[in-house]
């Protein structure tokens, strides 16, 4: 596999997009490493080419945000809204990751080794989250689509208005926000999070993980309800 390495002491962030942002028929395959990031902001985003990027220390905000189709390796800590917007493809993060992380992503798969911030999956659309610790409060928050699992404990409001998104959690719910509640899981449940904790590597007992959905009661305004549901 041909290799490529920007040093963020030497080049610039801009200098980096720039390359990752050419023709993907180019970039396809190249493997391309970014050493001493630093936490420098907005790191290989707006990818959109099967390239794999792999960040050799901490990541500042926005990493890999509105990625398409790159595999992104964050081997440090990743600031605000990781992934955030994601296409397709995978972003890994082998740290912890700051709020917002995987919001509003469409596809792809976000991988986070250690804990998730507030708002982890806010305003999901459609792609997964897999957290091998434990999320903060609001985390899928008017999550549309997609499926989260976290294999820590969660914090407040987890779920609050929930739409289609799916969510598995293996340790302690300090709260369920509104319209979210647990459902039994299924043996088809049970198999999604198979694949999920596969594809990030992760070996827990799929049956241990309990299931949040929606309620379903803030679909329709209820002009009678007097705002109570």
């Amino acid at each position: 596999m041909e290799s490529m390495t920007f040093d963020l002491e030497r080049s610039s962030v801009r200098e980096l997009n720039q390359f990752l942002h050419g023709k993907a028929e180019e970039l396809e395959g190249l493997q391309v490493t970014v050493a001493t990031p630093d936490g420098a902001h907005n790191i290989a985003v707006g990818v959109d080419a099967h390239v794999h990027v792999t960040v050799e220390g901490h990541a500042g905000y926005y990493a890999g945000g509105m990625n398409k189709h790159a595999t992104i390796v964050i081997e440090g800590s990743a600031g605000t809204g990781v992934a955030e917007n994601m296409m397709s493809g995978k972003v890994h993060v082998k740290g912890f990751a700051s709020n917002g992380a995987g919001a509003s992503a469409h596809g792809g798969l976000l991988v986070i080794d250690g804990d998730a911030g507030l708002r982890c999956g806010i305003s999901l659309k459609g792609g997964d989250i897999v957290v091998g610790g434990s999320v903060g409060s609001f985390s899928a928050f008017m999550a549309q689509a997609g499926r989260m699992v976290i294999c820590g404990d969660a914090g407040d409001a987890l779920g609050d208005s929930l739409y289609e998104a799916v969510l598995y959690v293996r340790g302690e719910v300090k709260s369920l926000g509104a319209d979210a509640q647990f459902e039994p899981m299924t043996e088809t449940d049970v198999a999604a999070v198979n694949d999920l904790l596969r594809a990030a590597g992760l070996n827990h007992d799929a049956r241990s993980f309990k299931r949040i959905a929606s309620a379903r009661t803030l679909y329709h305004w209820n002009a009678d309800a007097n705002q109570e549901y």
